[in-house]
């Protein structure tokens, strides 16, 4: 398949970190927490800026885990028809030509599902396919790029739109005082993402040099890794969606990810000294630090992905596409040239993707 276009989206309401640490524990924790250990957490996120579906003084408000879902399907519906409206216009496409959208989130509930809230608000065709993927969490926006390859495998005319939608601020407990939760309100963010593609055949007509690069997709790979189910996730109560996040995630990428990057390449005749870029899920410092002695590479092989952290935070499923399209956009990969798109998320598991910037190649 070709990738024709990535567009990314954030909400409005935009705060330096430090903004948002004392809202978390000024307003959130109402000084329930040491500032000092808080503080300590969200600097070593190293996060400057992020995105949030809500302004700050509004979320002391959203008192149970109804109000935060509510306020979660509104401006999701509204971000994500935002992102597929950009991407399909960015291409010179229209709702009306999709024929099948995957959707990803991981961070609220919906049914029915957010891509058919998306198809009522921007004029999807009734008969499109509809595959929500959610409970994949960070993963999910790689994985869902290899799902839309999977199925364009098969659909050589046919568009597919991959739609992810993430609201992390909207998850965070009040009462949770745990150190995963006190993470994550220093690491995640708000945002939304949305990737274009089409079939061999559909994408002869559509491949335009002016929209920019649009690589190929060769193939996709999942891993789901042993006795790790506690590593990532989510616990469902009465609050809403608590936090699971082990410290041990770096250590399964170190243990994890090189052999089985590795072992992909292989399978195409690659090895790692051919991979040109790098489209890697801003998982965050320590993760990120771990990815690049799994990968053997420096950190500038990973530039685009540590800017994207400082800038807008980890976005759970959406920043990879994010990351995505800042390369393609500011750092545009050499004609022929291999690219890798991995993420990583609860299961614990892995996704890798192949892809390759049009034009001649060595091989």
């Amino acid at each position: 398949m070709r990738v024709l276009s990535v567009r990314g989206v954030l909400p409005d309401h935009r705060y330096r970190q430090e903004e948002i640490t004392d809202s978390f524990v000024d307003r959130m924790t109402t000084g329930k927490v040491d500032r000092k250990v808080v503080e300590r957490f969200h600097r070593n996120a190293c996060v400057e800026t992020r995105h949030t579906a809500l302004p700050l003084e509004a979320y002391a408000g959203l008192d149970d885990f109804g109000a935060s879902n509510d306020a979660f399907i509104e401006a999701a519906v509204a971000l994500g028809s935002r992102a597929v409206v950009d991407a399909l216009k960015a291409v010179g496409l229209t709702p009306q030509d999709v024929d099948y959208i995957v959707s990803a989130t991981v961070t609220g509930l919906a049914v029915p599902s957010l891509e058919a809230r998306v198809a009522a608000e921007i004029g999807l065709r009734p008969d499109v396919v509809r595959v929500p993927l959610v409970g994949l969490g960070c993963v999910a926006g790689a994985a869902g790029v290899a799902r839309l390859h999977d199925y364009l495998l098969g659909h050589p005319d046919a568009v597919a739109v991959l739609m992810s939608v993430e609201l992390c601020s909207l998850t965070l407990q009040r009462d949770d005082l745990s150190v995963p939760n006190l993470v994550a309100s220093g690491l995640f963010g708000d945002g939304a993402a949305a990737v274009v593609a089409a079939g061999s055949r559909r994408a002869r007509d559509l491949v335009d040099a002016a929209a920019g690069v649009q690589p190929e997709v060769l193939d996709s790979r999942s891993r789901l890794y042993p006795d790790s189910e506690r590593t990532m996730g989510w616990d469902v109560g009465a609050g809403g969606l608590k936090i699971v996040l082990d410290s041990s995630v770096p250590d399964l990428v170190r243990q994890y990810v090189g052999e089985d990057v590795e072992a992909f390449l292989a399978d195409h005749g690659l090895t790692r000294a051919d991979v040109g870029w790098y489209v890697a899920h801003p998982g965050g410092p320590k993760v990120l630090e771990a990815m690049q002695e799994a990968l053997g590479v420096e950190r500038h092989a990973l530039g685009v992905t540590w800017d994207s952290l400082a800038r807008i935070g980890n976005l759970s499923s959406a920043s990879v596409l994010h990351v995505l399209a800042d390369t393609l956009s500011d750092r545009p990969p050499a004609p022929g040239s291999y690219g890798l798109m991995l993420a990583m998320g609860p299961g614990f598991c892995s996704e890798l993707v192949l892809l390759r910037a049009p034009g001649e190649t060595e091989r």
